[in-house]
């Protein structure tokens, strides 16, 4: 059964996902959006694979996408920019948002952010009220398609740095022995599971939230912390110690981020800390 919203465009009365981006996170997304009983249109810009090819940052292609699809109940848009720069970063994101919240008004629209754009070098505790003052540039524009998704009524989830099967760059590094402990290592790594992250990205589709969510496990490490956990589990020796990596494309930043506000909604971590995945990491 489906009905038409004041634009005339098809909305269907179950459960539908459109889904921004099928990349490692939206995989997983599709997958725990599908066990929910939510039917998903993936999009991808080049299309295939069962997904409708769109570039949202171009309006009529949007349009398009939208006569396609019909008014979906939520959109995640969690596409890449390709590693691409500053210029990617403004259309894939700022641009995306603002063509995908224009076309479907009144829907909720979650983009997935990311915790870089807390700059905070002290070691602090930060929380979504936290200030949020990126140094690079392009944090700056995850802020501003943050900006538009929120001012829509949507959420902005910022996701801390991704790992689960077949994709850890901490793992991969200790293991090849290429990993470097910055200093005295007390530099803050904030993670989070792929599938804890698309748990969570459901959560806030489902419980109807608005506003900036930090989405990351409970027990931020220390570098020291995290690579003498990964020595004991796996009886290697610790890497070397060298100088702190400045050159990071999202900068240097030394934090830990609390995910007090989205525990607050029922959701919780599987994987509470980084070491507590890594026996089936290595599986």
């Amino acid at each position: 059964m489906k009905r038409a919203n004041e634009d005339g465009m098809e909305k269907s009365a179950g459960r539908h996902l459109l889904l921004v981006g099928r990349g490692y996170l939206g995989e997983a997304v599709e997958r725990v959006f599908g066990e929910a009983g939510w039917r998903v249109s993936g999009v991808t810009l080049g299309g295939g694979d069962g997904t409708h090819a769109c570039d949202v940052s171009d309006v009529e292609a949007v349009r398009r996408l939208a006569g396609e699809v019909g008014v979906p109940d939520a959109v995640v848009h969690c596409a890449a920019s390709g590693r691409g720069g500053e210029e990617a970063y403004r259309r894939v994101y700022v641009d995306g948002c603002r063509n995908l919240t224009e076309m479907f008004p009144g829907v909720r629209v979650v983009f997935t952010s990311s915790s870089s754009v807390y700059g905070q070098t002290d070691g602090s505790v930060v929380t979504e009220e936290s200030e949020a003052v990126p140094d690079r540039e392009t944090g700056r524009l995850l802020l501003a398609a943050e900006g538009v998704v929120v001012a829509a009524g949507g959420v902005a989830a910022r996701l801390s740095g991704i790992y689960g099967p077949g994709r850890s760059v901490i793992l991969r590094k200790f293991l090849a022995g290429e990993a470097v402990i910055e200093e005295d290592g007390r530099r803050y790594l904030n993670q989070i599971h792929r599938d804890d992250a698309a748990a969570g990205l459901l959560r806030l589709v489902e419980g109807e939230y608005g506003g900036v969510f930090n989405v990351v496990d409970s027990s931020p490490l220390s570098q020291m912390e995290c690579y003498e956990g990964l020595s004991r589990l796996l009886g290697r020796p610790l890497p070397p110690s060298g100088p702190r990596d400045l050159d990071r494309k999202r900068g240097w930043t030394h934090k830990r981020v609390s995910n007090a506000k989205l525990r607050g909604t029922g959701w919780e971590p599987r994987y509470g800390s980084f070491l507590d995945a890594v026996t089936e990491l290595m599986e």
